[in-house]
Protein backbone atom coordinates (compact mmCIF):
# COMPACT_ATOMS: atom_id res chain seq x y z
CA UNK A 1 0.00 0.00 0.00
CA UNK A 2 1.15 3.39 -0.90
CA UNK A 3 2.46 5.44 2.02
CA UNK A 4 1.21 9.08 1.89
CA UNK A 5 4.76 10.19 2.11
CA UNK A 6 5.50 8.29 -1.07
CA UNK A 7 2.82 9.76 -3.35
CA UNK A 8 5.03 12.05 -5.55
CA UNK A 9 3.00 15.72 -4.37
CA UNK A 10 4.42 18.63 -6.22
CA UNK A 11 2.89 20.85 -3.52
CA UNK A 12 3.54 20.26 0.14
CA UNK A 13 2.63 17.38 2.78
CA UNK A 14 2.76 18.14 6.49
CA UNK A 15 3.00 15.30 8.89
CA UNK A 16 1.25 16.33 12.55
CA UNK A 17 0.38 19.34 11.49
CA UNK A 18 -1.25 21.64 14.23
CA UNK A 19 -4.34 23.42 13.41
CA UNK A 20 -5.33 26.11 15.95
CA UNK A 21 -3.60 28.62 13.98
CA UNK A 22 -5.73 27.95 10.36
CA UNK A 23 -8.66 28.23 12.49
CA UNK A 24 -10.57 31.48 13.27
CA UNK A 25 -11.31 30.68 16.84
CA UNK A 26 -7.57 29.48 17.22
CA UNK A 27 -8.06 25.81 19.11
CA UNK A 28 -7.92 22.48 17.77
CA UNK A 29 -5.32 19.68 17.59
CA UNK A 30 -2.90 18.78 14.76
CA UNK A 31 -4.31 16.41 11.31
CA UNK A 32 -2.23 13.29 10.39
CA UNK A 33 -1.18 14.35 7.45
CA UNK A 34 -1.98 18.60 6.00
CA UNK A 35 -2.03 18.28 2.27
CA UNK A 36 -1.77 21.31 -0.07
CA UNK A 37 -1.37 20.83 -3.41
CA UNK A 38 -0.42 22.74 -6.14
CA UNK A 39 -3.39 22.45 -8.23
CA UNK A 40 -6.14 20.46 -9.28
CA UNK A 41 -3.74 17.91 -11.39
CA UNK A 42 -1.86 17.95 -8.39
CA UNK A 43 -5.20 17.54 -6.24
CA UNK A 44 -6.26 14.65 -8.65
CA UNK A 45 -3.40 12.76 -9.00
CA UNK A 46 -2.63 12.76 -4.93
CA UNK A 47 -5.85 11.78 -4.20
CA UNK A 48 -6.48 9.14 -7.06
CA UNK A 49 -3.18 7.62 -5.38
CA UNK A 50 -3.96 8.21 -1.61
CA UNK A 51 -4.84 4.58 -0.10
CA UNK A 52 -8.92 4.19 -0.18
CA UNK A 53 -9.06 3.74 3.91
CA UNK A 54 -7.80 6.86 4.49
CA UNK A 55 -10.27 9.52 5.63
CA UNK A 56 -10.27 13.00 3.70
CA UNK A 57 -11.21 15.96 5.07
CA UNK A 58 -11.27 19.32 2.95
CA UNK A 59 -10.16 22.01 5.12
CA UNK A 60 -11.04 25.97 4.22
CA UNK A 61 -9.98 28.82 5.95
CA UNK A 62 -11.46 27.52 9.07
CA UNK A 63 -14.06 30.19 9.29
CA UNK A 64 -16.77 28.24 10.02
CA UNK A 65 -14.81 25.41 12.01
CA UNK A 66 -14.90 23.74 15.65
CA UNK A 67 -11.24 20.95 14.92
CA UNK A 68 -11.76 19.21 18.47
CA UNK A 69 -8.68 18.99 20.59
CA UNK A 70 -7.59 15.50 19.42
CA UNK A 71 -7.01 16.79 15.95
CA UNK A 72 -8.27 15.19 12.61
CA UNK A 73 -7.26 11.52 11.65
CA UNK A 74 -6.31 10.83 7.95
CA UNK A 75 -5.71 13.69 5.56
CA UNK A 76 -6.94 17.32 5.87
CA UNK A 77 -6.79 19.12 2.40
CA UNK A 78 -6.69 22.59 2.35
CA UNK A 79 -6.24 24.96 -0.96
CA UNK A 80 -4.00 27.74 -1.69
CA UNK A 81 -2.58 30.00 -4.62
CA UNK A 82 -3.39 27.60 -6.85
CA UNK A 83 -7.02 27.51 -6.31
CA UNK A 84 -7.63 31.54 -5.51
CA UNK A 85 -8.10 33.38 -8.81
CA UNK A 86 -11.11 35.11 -10.13
CA UNK A 87 -12.36 36.03 -13.46
CA UNK A 88 -15.75 37.87 -14.87
CA UNK A 89 -16.79 36.89 -18.40
CA UNK A 90 -20.06 38.77 -19.05
CA UNK A 91 -22.57 37.54 -16.86
CA UNK A 92 -20.28 35.02 -15.56
CA UNK A 93 -17.98 34.99 -12.47
CA UNK A 94 -15.54 32.29 -11.45
CA UNK A 95 -13.85 31.94 -8.50
CA UNK A 96 -11.02 29.48 -7.23
CA UNK A 97 -12.41 27.93 -4.53
CA UNK A 98 -9.66 29.50 -2.20
CA UNK A 99 -10.82 32.53 -2.87
CA UNK A 100 -12.29 34.67 -0.35
CA UNK A 101 -16.05 35.35 -0.82
CA UNK A 102 -15.46 39.09 0.25
CA UNK A 103 -12.84 39.42 -2.32
CA UNK A 104 -14.77 37.57 -5.24
CA UNK A 105 -18.18 40.63 -4.47
CA UNK A 106 -15.48 43.27 -4.37
CA UNK A 107 -13.85 41.81 -8.02
CA UNK A 108 -17.02 41.17 -9.54
CA UNK A 109 -18.52 44.39 -8.24
CA UNK A 110 -15.11 46.58 -9.76
CA UNK A 111 -16.51 44.64 -13.23
CA UNK A 112 -20.29 45.99 -12.74
CA UNK A 113 -21.71 42.66 -11.63
CA UNK A 114 -23.30 42.17 -8.29
CA UNK A 115 -22.63 39.41 -6.02
CA UNK A 116 -22.71 41.48 -2.91
CA UNK A 117 -24.49 39.36 -1.02
CA UNK A 118 -21.09 37.27 -0.63
CA UNK A 119 -19.39 41.01 0.72
CA UNK A 120 -20.16 40.17 4.52
CA UNK A 121 -20.05 35.91 4.35
CA UNK A 122 -16.45 34.62 6.30
CA UNK A 123 -14.92 31.94 4.60
CA UNK A 124 -13.90 31.31 1.11
CA UNK A 125 -15.81 30.17 -1.93
CA UNK A 126 -15.92 26.42 -1.35
CA UNK A 127 -17.54 25.74 1.44
CA UNK A 128 -20.35 29.03 0.86
CA UNK A 129 -20.83 26.60 -2.05
CA UNK A 130 -20.85 23.75 0.22
CA UNK A 131 -22.78 25.55 2.88
CA UNK A 132 -25.30 27.55 0.42
CA UNK A 133 -24.01 30.65 1.84
CA UNK A 134 -26.16 33.44 2.07
CA UNK A 135 -27.25 36.71 3.65
CA UNK A 136 -29.59 39.77 2.98
CA UNK A 137 -32.17 37.44 1.28
CA UNK A 138 -29.74 35.52 -1.19
CA UNK A 139 -27.92 32.44 -1.37
CA UNK A 140 -25.16 30.78 -3.59
CA UNK A 141 -28.48 28.94 -5.19
CA UNK A 142 -29.56 31.72 -6.50
CA UNK A 143 -26.69 32.45 -8.78
CA UNK A 144 -25.10 29.36 -8.87
CA UNK A 145 -24.11 28.00 -12.30
CA UNK A 146 -21.56 25.21 -12.29
CA UNK A 147 -18.55 23.95 -9.93
CA UNK A 148 -15.67 21.79 -11.02
CA UNK A 149 -15.56 19.34 -8.06
CA UNK A 150 -12.45 16.38 -7.56
CA UNK A 151 -13.73 13.38 -5.78
CA UNK A 152 -12.51 11.10 -3.37
CA UNK A 153 -10.84 8.64 -5.81
CA UNK A 154 -9.31 11.88 -7.76
CA UNK A 155 -11.86 11.83 -10.34
CA UNK A 156 -13.02 15.39 -11.78
CA UNK A 157 -16.37 15.93 -12.34
CA UNK A 158 -18.17 19.44 -13.43
CA UNK A 159 -21.67 19.60 -12.10
CA UNK A 160 -24.55 22.16 -12.81
CA UNK A 161 -27.69 23.11 -10.53
CA UNK A 162 -29.53 19.67 -10.54
CA UNK A 163 -26.59 18.04 -9.70
CA UNK A 164 -25.86 19.67 -6.11
CA UNK A 165 -29.01 19.22 -4.12
CA UNK A 166 -29.48 22.86 -2.68
CA UNK A 167 -30.96 23.42 0.81
CA UNK A 168 -31.15 25.64 3.63
CA UNK A 169 -27.78 25.87 4.90
CA UNK A 170 -26.82 22.77 3.00
CA UNK A 171 -26.12 21.03 0.07
CA UNK A 172 -25.64 16.97 -0.89
CA UNK A 173 -22.09 17.14 -2.13
CA UNK A 174 -20.29 14.15 -0.37
CA UNK A 175 -18.28 15.22 2.37
CA UNK A 176 -15.18 14.14 1.10
CA UNK A 177 -15.38 15.21 -2.14
CA UNK A 178 -13.31 18.85 -2.93
CA UNK A 179 -14.59 21.87 -4.56
CA UNK A 180 -11.96 23.33 -6.91
CA UNK A 181 -13.64 26.22 -8.58
CA UNK A 182 -17.50 27.65 -8.84
CA UNK A 183 -18.85 29.46 -11.62
CA UNK A 184 -21.84 32.29 -10.77
CA UNK A 185 -24.27 34.43 -13.16
CA UNK A 186 -24.81 37.95 -11.40
CA UNK A 187 -26.19 40.34 -13.01
CA UNK A 188 -25.01 44.04 -14.46
CA UNK A 189 -25.32 47.12 -11.94
CA UNK A 190 -23.33 50.12 -11.08
CA UNK A 191 -20.08 49.77 -10.12
CA UNK A 192 -20.21 52.74 -7.85
CA UNK A 193 -23.38 51.72 -6.50
CA UNK A 194 -22.52 48.24 -5.87
CA UNK A 195 -19.31 49.66 -3.66
CA UNK A 196 -21.45 51.97 -2.05
CA UNK A 197 -24.30 48.95 -0.86
CA UNK A 198 -20.84 46.80 0.30
CA UNK A 199 -19.59 49.28 2.27
CA UNK A 200 -23.33 49.93 4.01
CA UNK A 201 -23.42 46.03 4.27
CA UNK A 202 -20.16 46.48 6.20
CA UNK A 203 -21.08 48.57 8.50
CA UNK A 204 -24.10 47.20 9.39
CA UNK A 205 -22.39 44.16 10.00
CA UNK A 206 -19.57 45.96 12.60
CA UNK A 207 -22.39 47.49 14.10
CA UNK A 208 -24.35 44.40 15.17
CA UNK A 209 -21.56 41.50 15.41
CA UNK A 210 -18.23 40.85 17.37
CA UNK A 211 -16.45 41.36 14.41
CA UNK A 212 -13.12 42.07 16.29
CA UNK A 213 -13.60 38.91 18.54
CA UNK A 214 -12.41 35.57 17.45
CA UNK A 215 -15.61 34.03 16.18
CA UNK A 216 -16.68 31.93 13.79
CA UNK A 217 -19.45 33.65 12.54
CA UNK A 218 -23.76 32.42 13.37
CA UNK A 219 -23.44 29.54 15.88
CA UNK A 220 -26.79 28.31 14.91
CA UNK A 221 -28.98 28.22 12.35
CA UNK A 222 -31.86 30.21 12.65
CA UNK A 223 -34.90 28.03 13.29
CA UNK A 224 -37.18 29.71 10.68
CA UNK A 225 -39.20 28.15 7.62
CA UNK A 226 -37.50 27.93 4.63
CA UNK A 227 -38.15 26.25 0.91
CA UNK A 228 -36.48 23.40 -0.92
CA UNK A 229 -34.20 26.13 -2.80
CA UNK A 230 -32.51 27.10 0.28
CA UNK A 231 -34.54 30.43 0.54
CA UNK A 232 -35.90 31.32 4.40
CA UNK A 233 -39.39 32.44 4.39
CA UNK A 234 -39.23 35.72 5.59
CA UNK A 235 -42.64 35.14 7.25
CA UNK A 236 -41.00 33.86 10.41
CA UNK A 237 -39.22 35.99 12.58
CA UNK A 238 -38.07 33.51 14.58
CA UNK A 239 -33.95 34.14 15.19
CA UNK A 240 -31.82 32.29 16.95
CA UNK A 241 -29.97 35.16 18.74
CA UNK A 242 -33.58 35.68 20.40
CA UNK A 243 -34.49 32.47 21.57
CA UNK A 244 -30.55 32.07 23.11
CA UNK A 245 -31.45 35.50 24.96
CA UNK A 246 -34.58 33.91 26.16
CA UNK A 247 -33.38 31.48 27.37
CA UNK A 248 -30.46 33.20 29.17
CA UNK A 249 -27.39 32.45 28.03
CA UNK A 250 -26.31 36.11 26.21
CA UNK A 251 -22.92 36.19 27.58
CA UNK A 252 -22.97 32.50 29.67
CA UNK A 253 -19.39 31.35 30.19
CA UNK A 254 -17.39 28.04 30.20
CA UNK A 255 -13.78 27.81 30.34
CA UNK A 256 -12.37 30.44 27.87
CA UNK A 257 -15.76 30.13 25.82
CA UNK A 258 -18.37 32.59 25.58
CA UNK A 259 -21.35 33.62 24.09
CA UNK A 260 -21.40 36.97 23.02
CA UNK A 261 -22.63 39.89 24.68
CA UNK A 262 -22.87 41.86 21.19
CA UNK A 263 -24.84 39.17 19.34
CA UNK A 264 -25.65 35.67 21.17
CA UNK A 265 -25.60 33.89 18.66
CA UNK A 266 -22.02 34.47 18.07
CA UNK A 267 -19.52 31.86 20.34
CA UNK A 268 -16.19 33.67 20.78
CA UNK A 269 -12.72 32.54 22.61
CA UNK A 270 -12.75 35.16 25.08
CA UNK A 271 -9.24 33.86 25.53
CA UNK A 272 -7.67 30.34 25.95
CA UNK A 273 -10.60 28.60 25.32
CA UNK A 274 -10.14 25.22 23.96
CA UNK A 275 -12.29 23.23 21.60
CA UNK A 276 -14.22 21.16 24.29
CA UNK A 277 -14.99 24.91 26.51
CA UNK A 278 -16.76 26.02 22.82
CA UNK A 279 -18.57 23.03 22.13
CA UNK A 280 -19.37 22.55 25.42
CA UNK A 281 -20.61 25.80 26.02
CA UNK A 282 -22.69 25.15 22.54
CA UNK A 283 -24.41 21.96 24.05
CA UNK A 284 -25.44 23.77 27.05
CA UNK A 285 -26.87 26.42 24.97
CA UNK A 286 -28.81 24.13 22.98
CA UNK A 287 -30.05 21.88 25.80
CA UNK A 288 -31.46 25.12 27.45
CA UNK A 289 -33.22 26.56 24.57
CA UNK A 290 -34.66 22.95 24.07
CA UNK A 291 -35.62 22.80 27.84
CA UNK A 292 -36.98 26.30 28.09
CA UNK A 293 -38.86 26.98 24.76
CA UNK A 294 -39.04 23.51 23.27
CA UNK A 295 -36.71 24.31 20.25
CA UNK A 296 -33.83 22.26 18.95
CA UNK A 297 -31.37 24.77 17.47
CA UNK A 298 -29.32 23.27 14.97
CA UNK A 299 -25.30 23.62 14.64
CA UNK A 300 -24.30 26.08 12.29
CA UNK A 301 -20.81 25.93 12.89
CA UNK A 302 -19.14 22.67 11.73
CA UNK A 303 -17.42 20.43 14.69
CA UNK A 304 -15.06 17.59 13.47
CA UNK A 305 -12.20 15.84 15.19
CA UNK A 306 -11.33 13.69 17.79
CA UNK A 307 -12.07 15.02 21.31
CA UNK A 308 -8.33 13.97 22.32
CA UNK A 309 -5.41 12.65 21.35
CA UNK A 310 -5.44 8.71 21.48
Amino acid sequence: MTAIQDIPLRGRATPDRPLADLTWLRVGGPADWLIQPADADDLAMFLSALPPDVPVFPMGVGSNLIVRDGGIAGVVIRLGRGFNAISVDGDRVTAGAAALDAHVAIKAAEAGRDLTFLRTIPGSIGGALRMNAGCYGAYVADHFVSARVIHRDGRAETLGQGDIGFAYRQTDLPPDSIVTEVTFRAEAADPDTLAAKMADQIAKRDASQPTKDRSAGSTFRNPVGHSSTGRVDDTHDLKAWKVIDDAGMRGATRGGAQMSMMHSNFLINAGGATADDLESLGEEVRKRVFETQGIALEWEIMRVGRNRRD
